[in-house]
């Protein structure tokens, strides 16, 4: 595993080792101190010897000084494993961080792209009556009219055309393009009468 603060990318799996090996320290300091609690309870500070200097002969000395050198050297890895995990959780939000704004620069660089490449619009639907031939065909307010059957922005002189086109195609479906939210979409248009004015609505 690369080390916090080496070369190579910390990934999440790196921050569940450190995570690990933090847990494997906790378990070893509290065994430690469990030890001590076995001899008659002396913890970190008490002392080893007797009221007369002698070495206290009711606990395994050895035992109680190696458990709480253990318990020192341990406290030092646990102190250097919370910092590496640390570091590593910062790297892999910055990394986070640093992804999600090149993917939003992608995507907005491809919007950009399709904007230009889009085909320009003659026209804008400002209204849109319920249950009419233009809201059945799904057609929508401010979708922006590129080609509306045979009229597109080389051929419009005015909405006229766009009369002229619907009236010679009632009952028979148009072909509709229009740029919806950035993006170029088809919608099958079939002018005919209903409840409402017009051929459309």
């Amino acid at each position: 595993m690369a080390e916090p603060g080496g070369g190579t990318p910390v990934t999440v799996s790196d921050v569940q080792q450190l995570v690990r090996r933090k847990d494997e320290i906790e378990a070893q300091i509290k065994a430690c101190y469990e030890l001590l609690e076995g001899q008659k309870g002396v913890g970190m500070h008490e002392p080893l010897v007797d009221a007369e200097g002698f070495p206290r002969a009711d606990i395994d000395l050895y035992q109680v000084r190696t458990a709480r050198h253990n318990i020192i050297c341990l406290q030092n890895d646990h102190k250097a494993v919370m910092k590496q995990v640390e570091e590593a959780l910062h790297k892999l939000h910055a990394r986070e961080k640093e992804k999600h704004a090149r993917d939003e620069a992608e995507a907005l660089a491809e919007a950009m792209s399709q904007r230009q490449s889009l085909p320009q619009a003659f026209a804008k639907v400002n209204a849109v009556t319920p249950g009419s031939p233009a809201s059945v065909s799904g057609l929508q307010v401010d979708d922006e009219i590129v080609e509306f059957g045979s009229v597109n922005a080389n051929n419009f002189q005015n909405l006229q055309n766009i009369a002229t086109v619907v009236q010679h195609s009632e009952g028979r479906p148009l072909s509709v393009t229009v740029i919806r939210g950035g993006r170029r979409m088809h919608v099958g248009l079939t002018p005919k009468r209903w409840s409402g004015k017009g051929l459309l609505g």
